[in-house]
């Protein structure tokens, strides 16, 4: 089966693009004069997302202090995975549980900007990639004092510094939201 065919008989809506910028242009179409909200991720920050729409809608991000919105009043939130599969799962770890919670529950439409290295054969690879690629690179990136930032494999800890509080695996499309699948054939973040 075809990427976006599986993705689709999920009940996700599926675009790809070549290029970076072909992605932010697609998106700051779909979200012009909507309010926005963005989810930790390093690919969003990567494109430059957040300020490329933040001049034609109203955007909120815990990343950034100058955000006018509040997350969960936003039609629409953006953020990434830790890994999708090519048989349409969608894996995320999570600290806080609030990109978990805002990516399945409470907004209108769900973007997630997939960079093509996320891509893994089946759920099982995924759920692997999210866990010993993903979540220690995260770690470092926050300064965490957990086993795999040492030597980058997950030890499934009980650090208090511990990232993986939730791992949410989106196995199709809610009915509460409408979610799209932005694939871009570029590595992008974690």
């Amino acid at each position: 089966m075809e990427l976006k065919e599986a993705f689709e008989a999920r009940g996700y809506r599926f675009v790809e693009f070549w290029s970076r910028e072909d992605a932010v242009a697609y998106l700051c179409s779909e979200c012009n004069g909507k309010s926005v909200a963005f989810g930790g991720s390093v690919t969003v920050q990567e494109l430059g997302l957040y300020e490329a729409l933040s001049n034609r809608s109203t955007c909120a991000w815990h990343w950034k202090q100058d955000s006018a919105q509040s997350i969960s009043d936003s039609q629409i939130y953006i953020t990434s995975a830790n890994a999708v599969s090519m048989s349409g799962e969608i894996v995320n770890i999570d600290g806080n549980c609030n990109r978990i919670s805002s990516s399945v529950y409470g907004h209108e439409q769900v973007y997630f900007v997939i960079g093509e290295n996320k891509l893994t054969a089946d759920l099982s690879s995924a759920l692997d990639r999210a866990k010993n690629v993903a979540a220690p690179k995260n770690a470092v990136r926050l300064n965490r004092n957990t086993p795999c930032v040492r030597d980058g494999r997950c030890h499934d800890c009980q650090s208090p510094d511990c990232i993986c509080s939730t791992i949410a695996i989106v196995r199709r499309n809610p009915s509460s939201c409408q979610m799209t699948v932005v694939l871009i054939r570029e590595s992008l973040g974690y």
